[in-house]
């Protein structure tokens, strides 16, 4: 008998919360070092109102952030991508940017745009960006060239190549490029909330880490994966769309794929 996927993951999570509420107290671990799922979902409750407060400055400012790199990256990369000129240019150029960690470029941000939301939405924007322009690049880059060659034999403007040719053509890889940039816009708003901000989750984390309250610490970490989980439902429903709209064979392939892996079992 075949256990779905989504029994198993949702056993593993319920393992790990149970996990989290027990081992604390039967290793009597202090609680400094890690509370009780109970425990920390109360600290959650006390402070509502504040949790709720920089959730939504950490929500807004990462939304934000997350569209500017995923546009801009999506823009930037089809542009590169249909040029094997300025692709083999820029590319190279932008993996070497991609190397260099990027969280000690922050303080440049914070120079120029303050310490208040615009330095961390820059700096998120350029976080992802990157990622998101490389996977887009090499997405187009992997594109049959006797597409473009049906596409011209057509007479198709260079409109008409990138809607009906090179989106579809690369929308799997390109999708995977907007969930990588878009968590990493994610991950730099908030790693920029915790060096140097007056608001939000990484703000919180950093505060409550000071003042040595480690439940609540943990319940930031919990609003933080909660804004995660929420990204990935948002990229889930648009990978959908996405194959419904442009790809509809692949998903007919993969539907023919899973049945026949449940036939075999």
């Amino acid at each position: 008998m075949t256990i779905a996927p989504r029994i198993t993951r949702l056993t593993i999570i319920l393992l790990i919360l149970l996990s989290w509420e027990v081992m604390p107290r039967i290793f009597d671990m202090p609680l400094i070092l890690l509370p009780p799922l109970s425990t920390t979902i109360e600290a959650g409750i006390e402070k509502r109102a504040l949790f709720g407060e920089h959730f939504l400055a950490t929500s807004s400012e990462a939304a934000i952030a997350v569209i500017i790199a995923c546009g801009l990256g999506l823009i930037f990369g089809l542009s590169i991508g249909v040029s094997q000129t300025l692709s083999r240019a820029f590319t190279p150029l932008a993996s070497t940017i991609y190397a260099i960690p990027i969280v000690v470029l922050y303080p440049l941000f914070t120079v120029w745009l303050g310490i208040g939301s615009s330095s961390k939405i820059a700096f998120g924007a350029f976080y992802g960006f990157i990622p998101t322009l490389l996977t887009t690049v090499a997405g187009v880059g992997t594109i049959p060239r006797f597409y473009r060659v049906v596409a011209n034999s057509y007479a198709a403007t260079p409109f008409q190549k990138i809607r009906f040719v090179l989106v579809p053509a690369a929308i799997p890889t390109v999708l995977s490029g907007v969930r990588l940039g878009g968590a990493l816009a994610i991950v730099g708003v908030i790693a920029a909330e915790m060096l140097t901000s007056t608001a939000g989750l990484g703000f919180l984390i950093s505060q409550f880490r000071t003042s040595l309250d480690t439940p609540a610490v943990y319940f930031s970490v919990i609003c933080v994966i909660f804004l995660v989980v929420a990204f990935e439902v948002v990229m889930f429903w648009l990978d959908l769309f996405c194959q419904r709209k442009w790809t509809p064979w692949k998903r007919r392939d993969d539907d023919t794929s899973r049945s026949t892996q449940l036939a075999a079992a």
